[in-house]
This record gives C-alpha cells, sequence and structure tokens, in this order.
C-alpha cells in the first residue's frame, strides 16, 4: 500500500473530524481528534506537491508545527500535522495593531522558522497574518506550506503562480524564480501591516521599521536583506 493510500486510510479509521477550518480552490484542512488518545491533529488535502511537507517530518523546531506525515499521489498531496492553540496575527489584527516590541518579537519567530525552512532548500512564498499563529503558551509558529516550493538550481521561473496578493514578490509572478528573498519581501509586508495596519505601498511604518520594510520590499531581490539571518541582525 502506497504512503498516500495508508495515510487517508488510517485518517479514516483512528480520526473523527472536529470541524473544517479551511475549504479553498485547492483544498481543506480539517482540525481531527484522535479516537485513542482524544489528542487533536491538524489533516490537509490539497492540490499540488507534498516534497516541502516531506523534508520537514520529523524536525522539532518551536516556530514551526510539527509534521508527523506527508504523501502525495497523482497530484494530489495529504499531510497530518500539530495543532497549533492559538490566534492568528490576522485575528489579532482586528481588534488592535501591535506594538514595536510585539512585532519584533513575532517577526523574530518566524525569521526562526524560516531559517530552518530556507536551510532545507525550501521557500514559503505564502507569509501572511493569516499564516503567523502565536500559540497560547507563549512564541510564534509559521503554518502552512501548501504554497511552498523547493529551489531549483538553475531555475528561471516558478513553475506555478502562487501567493496572496499584496504580499507575494514580484518574482512570483512569472518574472523569476523565487528563492528565500521572496519570503523576506513577504516578511517586510508582515511588519508593516502590524504596525499599521496597512501595505506598506499605502502607509509605511515610521522610524527604523520604516527602513526594515523599505529594503525588504525592493523590487529587485538582490536590493532586499541577502538572507533571514541579515533580517534578524537589523531586527
Amino acid at each position: 500500500m502506497q504512503v498516500y493510500d495508508f495515510l487517508t486510510e488510517y485518517l479514516k479509521t483512528e480520526f473523527e473530524a472536529v470541524k473544517q477550518l479551511h475549504s479553498g480552490l485547492r483544498g481543506t484542512v480539517t482540525l481531527e481528534r484522535h479516537r485513542g488518545s482524544g489528542n487533536l491533529y491538524v489533516f490537509r488535502s490539497f492540490t499540488g506537491s507534498a516534497e516541502v511537507y516531506r523534508r520537514l517530518t520529523g524536525l522539532a523546531c518551536p516556530n514551526l508545527p510539527r509534521i508527523y506525515e506527508a504523501a502525495e499521489r497523482d497530484g494530489k498531496a495529504a499531510v497530518l500535522e500539530e495543532y497549533i492553540q492559538g490566534d492568528t496575527v490576522f485575528e489579532l489584527l482586528k481588534g488592535s495593531l501591535f506594538s514595536a516590541a510585539e512585532t519584533r518579537s513575532v517577526i523574530t519567530d518566524v525569521c526562526r522558522a524560516l531559517s530552518v525552512l530556507h536551510s532545507l532548500g525550501a521557500v514559503h512564498r505564502d507569509i501572511k497574518p493569516e499564516n503567523v499563529i502565536l500559540r497560547s503558551g507563549g512564541g510564534a509558529v509559521l503554518i502552512d506550506f501548501d504554497a511552498s516550493r523547493t529551489v531549483k538550481e538553475g531555475g528561471s521561473s516558478d513553475t506555478t503562480v502562487l501567493g496572496t496578493t499584496g504580499f507575494a514578490a514580484p518574482e512570483q509572478y512569472g518574472i523569476g524564480q523565487s528563492d528565500a528573498r521572496a519570503d523576506i519581501y513577504a516578511l517586510g509586508t508582515l511588519i508593516n501591516v502590524m504596525l499599521t495596519g496597512r501595505h506598506p505601498s499605502v502607509e509605511m511604518a515610521p522610524g527604523r521599521f520604516g527602513r526594515i520594510v523599505k529594503k525588504c520590499t525592493m523590487v529587485n531581490p538582490d536590493d532586499r536583506y541577502k538572507d533571514i539571518t541579515r533580517l534578524m541582525e537589523a531586527l
């Protein structure tokens, strides 16, 4: 039996669906309860590659969800992962903006998550308020790698255009191949939204954070921070 078939069958027999967390054109995300232990898990079923999820399987990082199993068949992916208890940045922004100190703390955690992801040769490609959860016990977690891809040596452009308008870097629209600097672009936009509630093209964050956002969101990737470490140093 293929891993994909085993995982989907295991889900049917050992888990019960609690609720649907997300449904879109590419797939669904459901909250599942293990019948034996009562523990909660997230199950993702989507059209695309599970390669990045497979690379993350078994890795332990407080700023990334644990990936327990990932498989694909005929262009369909299935992933079983840790359920993160907490609120997303998107939900929290409905109440109020983040302070400079809060923003620095959250973004630093996301940088730590990306440091792991980039070390595996992968790019997230969909960093946005909805994909950052603040754990109930503290700390930020970067989720949702459905749009993620591995960087192909010598590639000229992304094979599939994915990302969220306003956060996706220009190169994600077929101008070039996205790499770690595409995530830095999205992080700059996220910083600005957390501090001002607006896209940097509408209102730029003031002071040092504004200068960081400006460098992150340069149109030419070569003009942005070279890597996540440089951005963390700037923060």
